[in-house]
């Protein structure tokens, strides 16, 4: 036996090692045409599949130039903008809709909708000692990770598990799509309780209650919510529900769909994909980086102030020093996310409702100021704008949402897109995804132990 510092030491070493073999001499990339993280030398995503569930639209194409238009979402062919149109101008919720149009394929009427609705509510409790034995027992200090865990947890209690019929699937799907609100409260509220040593409440969902109101609900210890807080939310879901086929998340769900694995696996490495700081995690870092530039800018209404954080962030001088601008930029919008903009318009309301109307002001600045500052500084006549995640964990901190539940919270939106796309990927796909990698390791003997000698260090 070793001791925990021989360990430590030992797997440092082994870490140096496997690092110092793992480097690929970049010019590789170029001479073999690798589409490195899969994108094209314009910056354009290469085409690996086809979809009808969303699409995303930033450019035309004239005389073979890709001229930059404002940015477009659309889910089963229908503009974002008309979808919200439609239920928010008059006053309805919008989330239950909208994840039926992406199952489905159609908008439903009033009966369809009303049966779909009912079917949700009737799949949101988890099975009996789930909440005690995988959650309560097992809490996490992070919710994405309950939530992963959660869903493969689910395997065990679902007594046809593997079958991938769509029937099944669908069962699998909506049941899933109607637990999640339940799996990240109950998650959260373990944090809280066992990690945070706060006081423990959970609220059972309410049949009566949409997903949004259930959010809500679950996650606040008296369980009361403004019409106005569980419409915006409703919304921001509503808006992270699908991003087409090319996105990482829903790419990850295409291929391990297409080896036939079971709905738990495909979705909890989904959810591993939405975790990271490059994909769902970004509204979290968009929103510590403003918090950070309130406290650091002293007048919130000087544009030279803001102007200079935001160069000293490229710089990698402020914040986390990575020299990235949170919520700025994105890999297909290029003049606006269509998302953004229906965010900003309905977060004024609620900026005014809690008083937040001079931090409202502050993002608006540096939104507007951020694309200049990244031309100046880069010296890069790239497009960018501010994406979704921008104003996202604004919105959910002032509906008193806690940062750690801003990914978990993308996740129970997009959950409506995953299953679209691997029904679709079920139905369409046939072959096993499996793209090619270039081997550039030179051929070796092999080295018998007597004659292995350790390389000296250069």
């Amino acid at each position: 036996m070793i001791s925990e510092l021989e360990k430590k030491k030992a797997i440092h070493e082994m870490a140096e090692s496997a690092a110092s073999k793992s480097r690929i001499d970049p010019t590789l990339y170029e001479k073999y045409s690798v589409k490195r993280g899969l994108r094209n030398d314009d910056g354009t995503g290469v085409l690996v599949g086809l979809t009808e569930v969303g699409d995303v639209f930033s450019h035309i194409v004239q005389e073979g130039d890709r001229i930059p238009v404002e940015g477009r979402l659309f889910y089963r062919g229908m503009s974002i903008e008309d979808i919200v149109a439609g239920f928010y101008g008059k006053k309805r919720y919008g989330f239950e809709e909208t994840v039926y149009l992406l199952l489905f394929g159609e908008l439903p009427t009033d009966e369809q909708l009303n049966q779909f609705e009912a079917v949700l509510s009737a799949s949101r409790d988890l099975p009996p000692n789930f909440t005690e034995d995988m959650i309560l027992k097992a809490p996490s200090p992070d919710i994405m990770n309950k939530l992963a865990r959660s869903v493969l947890a689910s395997y065990s209690y679902d007594q046809n598990a593997d079958a991938i019929d769509i029937e099944n699937v669908m069962r699998q799907s909506i049941e899933l799509i109607a637990r999640f609100p339940v799996m990240v409260a109950y998650g959260y509220m373990a944090k809280r309780h066992y990690v945070d040593k706060e006081s423990l409440f959970l609220h059972a969902p309410r049949p009566d209650y949409n997903t949004a109101q259930n959010l809500l609900y679950m996650i606040r210890q008296d369980g009361q919510f403004t019409e106005l807080e569980a419409r915006i939310l409703d919304l921001a879901l509503v808006l992270h529900a699908e991003h087409g086929g090319g996105n990482n998340s829903t790419f990850v769900t295409h291929a391990v769909t297409s080896s036939g694995s079971d709905t738990y696996s495909t979705i909890a490495a989904a959810i591993g994909s939405l975790k990271g700081p490059q994909h769902g995690g970004a509204s979290g870092k968009a929103y510590t980086m403003m918090q950070d530039m309130a406290d650091t800018v002293k007048n919130w209404r000087s544009e030279n102030e803001i102007t200079e954080y935001l160069t000293r962030i490229l710089k990698k001088e402020a914040y986390d020093k990575s020299g990235l601008i949170y919520g700025i930029g994105h890999a297909v919008y290029t003049l606006s996310d269509p998302r953004t903009k229906l965010l900003r318009d309905y977060a004024r309301a609620l900026a005014f409702e809690s008083g937040r109307e001079d931090e409202y002001e502050l993002y608006t600045i540096a939104e507007r100021l951020a694309p200049a500052v990244f031309r100046d500084v880069k010296k890069s006549d790239k497009i960018v704008c501010a994406n979704v995640d921008f104003y996202s964990g604004f919105i959910y901190d002032m509906l008193g949402i806690a940062p750690e539940l801003f990914t978990p919270i993308f996740a129970v939106a997009r959950i409506a897109g995953w299953s679209a796309h691997r029904i679709e990927e079920l139905v369409s796909g046939g072959r096993i995804v499996r793209p090619a990698y270039k081997c550039v390791q030179k051929r070796r003997p092999y080295i018998a132990m007597e004659d292995r000698t350790v390389e000296p260090e250069a």
